[in-house]
């Protein structure tokens, strides 16, 4: 739940200091994008042959011009920005309602076609295919621009929710399903691409926890819609009455958008070129595109279901897809860096550090949540006894803290002007956590440590999910905003996936195996198996000896997961003492800050060097 709630940033006001600066618009050059435009300045005082190095790997040559602040703030005009965040409170609103819902209906629809044992694969699937489509969305709107992109995907959602709706078997309504997942992955990168548009990087973080404040409410609010429905209406208009809500509420957006790629041509700059179709094909790089999204579903997709299968990792199919993933992989890395001519990874991403540990921890503390709380609900049911109610409110006790959490380190951000100290807190606190976890997670805990342990945990991620995707979206050019906050997202769904992933495999493979040793070697496997194959089938009395086996074998299982997590969170620990702690501004970014100080970085390193020849010159 962690990538799904972080997945969903943004909400702040923001106001944008005009450039002191004056330049002439080149629409030669102007990028292709939705709500941006770019002007060229001449070379303060230096050449372009000898600007340095590590400015050019900052920012690449081809988007090597700065943005015009004033053209975007006449564009916007007065009042386009207070338009433009309610539009993007209603989506984000709505997009909470309806991923609360939808996931409800999807379980009584596969009921109704008597698919169950598929509805596993069916959101394996999906998962993988919000994942691995964020990168070739937000390189999509980079070229067609945010507001028609905006509208593709608005349709794919009515689209969806019409084949879903009018589905008559599991087949057609999985069809529809694969759907809505590319439109829900499209309005996920959409939101967040806008709403960093039009925020400075003092304010991203603190708009990151306001965007979040639905979160609040709407899951709480959804049990209550969907029992209604279901008791009335049925799942099918459940799921259809979206096809109405949600092209309605996302004229809020659309318009504004509309009316500031109109506002901008007039004010000078240009949102998009003309081009060919193989041209566009080349902007959006559909090599990368196939190439990236080809090898993470063949990595994914296999580590997801080889629990299921008879043979486990010995599937000859489950090798061969990973390999062939990794080869897709590979020879991205040659494509990007060599054919692709605007590469969907940027190759100078790689050096950047700041993005790089964003990628990473982002991954690790994705992969830690997801696969501490993958079985979290099945076991506090089994070994708790607690009620579905129940289970589900310490579910979102860790979600509720982790959007508060989140607030609060968007204000101090704001405030305090820095992220890399709120950074290292929560780190600290997700690995105290973990570490808290070991002995919290065991069939003799109380209720009420079960719960401190979720806002121990929510407290760290809200630090930790806020800061990640601030520090990925400023230290990059607005030209790779889309790019950057892609990249953030795929890692993020990465760390899930796997988390999800290797904690069925540990369950797959140990569970009955301590289910064996706690319940002794004279148990009839007929009972290890009914107990292995859903928590409604333990049928034990509680307090009994064969009950109390069940629930040790059950916390076993939980300790060996926490394990993993506390081992993917220790390397962050390491990892965010090398991360430059810029100072956040009224800007838009600070890639120039970002390359200044790189630069300062090789003067010192130029000057310690002169410095020891010098000496060694002497002592001679």
């Amino acid at each position: 739940m962690a990538s799904v709630l972080f997945d969903r940033y943004y909400f702040a006001f923001s106001t944008k200091m005009p450039s002191s600066r004056q330049g002439s618009v080149s629409p030669e050059s102007s990028s292709s994008r939705a709500t941006t435009c770019t002007v060229t300045f001449p070379p303060e005082g230096m050449d372009e042959e000898k600007q340095p190095g590590s400015q050019r790997q900052s920012v690449p040559e081809s988007d090597s011009e700065t943005d015009d602040e004033e053209i975007l703030d006449t564009a916007w005009g007065r009042h386009g920005k207070i338009w433009m965040w309610i539009g993007i409170a209603l989506m984000w609103t709505i997009f909470e309602l309806d991923h609360a819902t939808i996931y409800n209906y999807q379980n009584y629809a596969a009921s109704d076609f008597r698919d169950i044992p598929l509805l596993g694969v069916l959101n394996t699937a999906g998962t993988i295919v919000m994942a691995v489509l964020k990168p070739p969305i937000a390189n999509v709107s980079e070229v067609a621009g945010r507001a028609e992109t905006f509208i593709a995907v608005v349709a794919l959602y009515v689209v969806s929710y019409i084949l879903c709706a009018s589905a008559h078997n599991f087949g057609q309504y999985a069809g529809g399903y694969v759907v809505y997942c590319i439109a829900q992955t499209g309005m996920q990168i959409l939101n967040q691409i806008i709403v960093a548009d039009i925020t400075t990087s003092r304010w991203r973080g603190l708009a990151n926890g306001l965007v979040n404040l639905p979160f609040m409410i709407i899951p709480w609010v959804s049990a209550f819609i969907v029992d209604s429905a279901l008791a009335t209406i049925g799942w099918r208009w459940g799921i259809g009455m979206f096809a109405i809500i949600m092209p309605i509420c996302s004229i809020a957006t659309v318009i504004p958008l509309v009316y500031f790629q109109r506002r901008i041509r007039k004010a000078g700059g240009r949102v998009r070129k003309k081009t060919t179709i193989l041209g566009f094909l080349s902007k959006i790089d559909l090599g990368g595109m196939v190439l990236l999204s080809g090898g993470c579903a063949m990595l994914l997709l296999p580590i997801a279901l080889a629990g299921n299968t008879p043979d486990h990792w010995r599937t000859p199919w489950i090798a061969a897809l990973i390999a062939v993933g990794v080869i897709f992989l590979i020879a991205l890395i040659f494509y990007e860096s060599r054919v692709a001519a605007r590469p969907i990874i940027p190759p100078h991403f790689i050096k950047n550090i700041s993005l790089v540990i964003a990628f990473v921890v982002g991954l690790l503390d994705a992969f830690a949540y997801s696969i501490t709380h993958t079985y979290m609900y099945a076991w506090v049911t089994v070994v708790h006894d607690f009620s579905p109610r129940n289970a589900t409110f310490l579910t979102y006790t860790a979600g509720c803290v982790q959007v508060l959490t989140g607030l609060a380190t968007g204000f101090i951000m704001y405030r305090s002007r820095r992220y890399k100290w709120l950074l290292v807190l929560g780190v600290v606190v997700r690995l105290i956590g973990y570490g808290l976890m070991m002995r919290l997670r065991g069939a003799s805990n109380s209720i009420a440590e079960l719960f401190i342990m979720q806002i121990v945990q929510g407290a760290g991620s809200g630090a930790v999910g806020t800061v990640v995707i601030v520090v990925a979206q400023i230290v990059v050019p607005r030209s790779e905003l889309a790019q950057a906050t892609a990249l953030e997202l795929l890692f993020i769904y990465l760390g899930t996936s796997l988390g999800s992933s290797i904690a069925g495999t540990i369950y797959t493979s140990l569970f009955k195996q301590r289910l064996r040793h706690w319940m002794g070697s004279q148990t009839p496997q007929s009972i290890i198996d009914t107990v292995y194959e859903a928590i409604t089938n333990v049928g034990l009395q509680p307090g009994s000896s064969e009950r109390n086996a069940v629930n040790h074998a059950y916390s076993d299982i939980l300790r060996y997961m926490t394990i993993a997590a506390l081992v993917a969170s220790a390397i962050p620990m390491v990892m965010v003492w090398f991360l430059p702690n810029l100072r956040l501004n009224d800007d838009h970014n600070l890639a120039t800050d970002l390359a200044e100080s790189k630069n300062e970085e090789e003067s010192m390193d130029q000057r310690k060097e002169w410095l020891q020849r010098l000496r060694k010159k002497v002592m001679r």
